[in-house]
């Protein structure tokens, strides 16, 4: 039987790249009631260190089995939020 999905979703401003443009804490208010979201954040810079622990934590506390991140380009910072799943024993293909 698969597991419940549990979903984090995390909205980046990019500084003023993403957020110049996009309504980031609109977006995370909306995509924490699509279904099984359990967390939706939005961050400053997701790629900084600190941005990568909001991750971390909440796959740890919450139990999330799938992260999705909405950032820069993934070309830039793909392996960044693979590696911080992975880091927490998430699968880092279930990272999106």
């Amino acid at each position: 039987m698969e597991d419940e999905k549990r979903i984090g979703v995390y909205i980046c401003h990019c500084g003023l790249n993403i957020a110049g443009t996009v309504d980031v804490e609109e977006l995370a208010k909306y995509a924490a009631t699509l279904p099984n979201v359990v967390i939706s954040r939005d961050y400053r810079y997701m790629c900084s260190d600190p941005g990568q622990d909001l991750i971390k934590n909440d796959i740890k506390e919450l139990g999330l089995n799938r992260v999705v991140v909405a950032s820069c380009s993934p070309r830039m910072h793909e392996l960044t939020f693979r590696k911080a799943c992975q880091s927490v024993g998430l699968n880092p293909y279930l990272y999106e």
